[in-house]
């Protein structure tokens, strides 16, 4: 798997299809973004691309009192080349990238950059200052492909949620919501 941070990148020439997040843990709502990520790659001859961030957005932001992260940036990286992915794109998250609009972020980054041709998103994610859902996003040339939320015996799957389990010292119950061991994870 191909990493470049996205100061690197001046235009990818081959069209890719996008997830963009966090992906702490890359737990089972994440792996269920990477298998619609390599359906589509695979339908429509497209690079597999996830954009990631450094810092995690609540760190960047000040607002993270409490987060414990669940990976290390380079445990990251192996779990996403496990599933498959091409390129990790690691963003920049600053006071500049969370100012800027969701639309201008598909249009500058993920298009005018990443040379995305779909986007796959989860249900719940936004784009943006202005948290535009990815259907909300007014972009003709950006296809967009949503995958459900995850649920796991009645619980929704989040990263916050396994980092109450493991806090709670419930391991069995974050490795369910995970789909692989604890171990994978820093400690």
């Amino acid at each position: 798997m191909q990493q470049l941070r996205a100061d690197q990148i001046t235009r990818f020439e081959q069209p890719t299809v996008v997830t963009v997040g966090s992906f702490d843990g890359v737990h089972l709502g994440h792996q269920a973004l990477l298998k619609r990520l390599n359906e589509v790659a695979k339908r429509d001859g497209l690079r597999r691309v996830v954009v990631t961030f450094d810092p995690h957005p609540r760190i960047a932001l000040g607002r993270s009192e409490g987060l414990q992260l669940l990976t290390s940036d380079e445990e990251k990286a192996a779990l996403l080349a496990a599933y498959g992915v091409d390129t990790l794109v690691i963003l920049p998250f600053n006071q500049a990238t969370a100012a800027q609009s969701g639309e201008a972020f598909a249009r500058d980054f993920l298009i005018g950059k990443l040379n995305a041709r779909v986007l796959v998103a989860g249900y719940n994610h936004r784009f943006g200052h202005d948290r535009l859902s990815a259907h909300e996003l007014q972009i003709a040339t950006l296809a967009v492909s949503e995958v459900e939320a995850c649920e796991i015996e009645g619980e929704r799957v989040s990263s916050t949620l396994i980092r109450e389990h493991i806090a709670a010292g419930d391991h069995q119950s974050a490795e369910r919501l995970l789909g692989h061991p604890i171990e994978l994870l820093q400690r």
